[in-house]
């Protein structure tokens, strides 16, 4: 066996252990994660990698506690709803800046971007003020309008970026036809978008349901909050206790549609990330 050949065998062994490292760092958190949701009292803070004898009251603890399956039905009122309005404005959007010729559509679209740099706590008060105004306080569709502040600008750059990338003819073929802006962007490129659609779609609606700060500033009772609030709040039988068998219970719940979002979408999320990176 050549020099060279060995080489290469070194190098294949060493990027599979790099991968075998990578996938237990990430993975063994949300791991760890279940096999504490399996114990209870003072087995949750012994080393132990396998549950012998799993608790399963944590999981029906976290329902009969407190109002969880109202706080899952709201995160996912929120995330859809958040969804579905920074698709709807960021589709718009993304026609304008990416088709249409015009003075300055290029320091918008930065500008857009801009908006996302900023932290959340630096809106907080701001925000407030404005949900209060309108009368949302307490409210599920302050957190759904509240929430496009970081989802829509994300939305906006990722579809321009892929609109500018689609054929020039098919607009041109749809004006020969007298197709209107609103039927060009429906019926001619609405159809081609699917990944893009289904990237930032899915990376809003994960940041919409893992959203904490604005959910905790923007709702007061129990039955309004979202999940990662739920959480937050889960509270023991005293003062002085934690529940984290409930805790790391409510976080496997909550976690595992999001996993599985992501494995059913994975290729498209991929195809839409890498459209528009590469010309010709």
């Amino acid at each position: 066996m050549n020099v060279k050949r060995m080489k290469k065998i070194i190098v294949r062994i060493a990027f599979y252990l790099l991968l075998v490292v990578i996938g237990m760092y990430t993975v063994f958190p949300f791991y760890w994660a279940i096999v504490s949701s399996l114990k209870t009292g003072s087995a949750l803070f012994e080393v132990e990698y396998w549950i012998s004898q799993p608790y399963w009251q944590n999981y029906v603890s976290v329902f009969q506690e407190q109002p969880f399956g109202r706080n899952i039905l709201n995160s996912l009122f929120v995330a859809v709803s958040t969804v579905a309005l920074s698709l709807v404005l960021a589709l718009a959007a993304a026609y304008a800046i990416g088709r249409i010729q015009f003075r300055g559509r290029m320091l918008l679209l930065f500008v857009i971007l801009g908006v996302s740099m900023f932290p959340q706590i630096a809106v907080l008060s701001g925000m407030f003020e404005l949900i209060n105004s309108l009368g949302l306080y307490n409210n599920l569709l302050a957190l759904s309008f509240s929430y496009l502040i970081f989802t829509l600008p994300f939305t906006v750059w990722v579809l321009t970026t892929f609109m500018r990338e689609l054929p020039k003819e098919l607009e041109e073929a749809a004006i020969v036809d007298g197709a209107t802006p609103f039927t060009i962007v429906t019926q001619v490129f609405l159809p081609l978008m699917g990944p893009a659609l289904v990237t930032t779609g899915l990376l809003a609606f994960i940041a919409a349901w893992n959203e904490f700060l604005f959910a905790l500033t923007f709702t007061l009772s129990s039955e309004m909050r979202t999940v990662p609030v739920a959480i937050a709040l889960t509270s023991g039988a005293s003062a002085h206790e934690l529940p984290w068998g409930n805790i790391m219970a409510a976080s496997v719940i909550v976690t595992v549609p999001l996993i599985i979002l992501v494995l059913v979408f994975q290729r498209r999320i991929v195809s839409g990330l890498t459209a528009g990176a590469v010309k010709g």
